[in-house]
């Protein structure tokens, strides 16, 4: 690690600890040549996660997307913010569990869906109607059956 204070290629360590997020590692350094002390924070590079919507365009996924269908889906629900933060937690974690690069948006949709079938059922079938794009009642009573068998 080059020194930012003399650009001198020789540091050390002298002490490494979790960072407070405990998702990177913060390490003191000390420069050989100038004495001088800085900070470094090491962290995981990761890849980041693409979505191929319906369209096959393709996007960075992002967490806040799914938060807000399913803030909309809850809307007047008694649901907590903390039952929705476990929830779009849950679908994060099974989405990076996968281990793809690439992944379709009616994947994510289908595991969102699933999740909230199991937490509340009219947010359930809010989240179903807007996703799935039902065109009248009928495709609509399709949906209420198949949550009610």
């Amino acid at each position: 690690m080059k020194c930012p204070f003399c650009s001198h290629e020789n540091t050390r360590v002298i002490d490494s600890r979790p960072a407070d997020d405990n998702t990177s590692i913060r390490r003191r350094r000390v420069c050989d040549e100038c004495g001088n002390r800085f900070t470094t924070y090491e962290k995981v590079e990761t890849i980041p996660l693409i979505v191929i919507k319906k369209d096959e365009n393709r996007e960075t996924f992002d967490r806040t997307k799914i938060e807000a269908g399913v803030l909309r889906a809850c809307h007047k629900r008694p649901i907590s913010a903390k039952q929705i933060k476990d929830l779009v937690d849950s679908v994060e974690n099974e989405i990076s569990g996968m281990e793809e690069k690439e992944i379709p948006s009616r994947v994510i949709g289908e595991i969102v869906m699933n999740k909230l079938k199991d937490l509340e059922a009219v947010a359930y079938v809010r989240f179903a109607s807007v996703y799935r794009e039902f065109k009248d009642v009928n495709t609509f009573m399709e949906e209420l059956k198949k949550f009610l068998e």
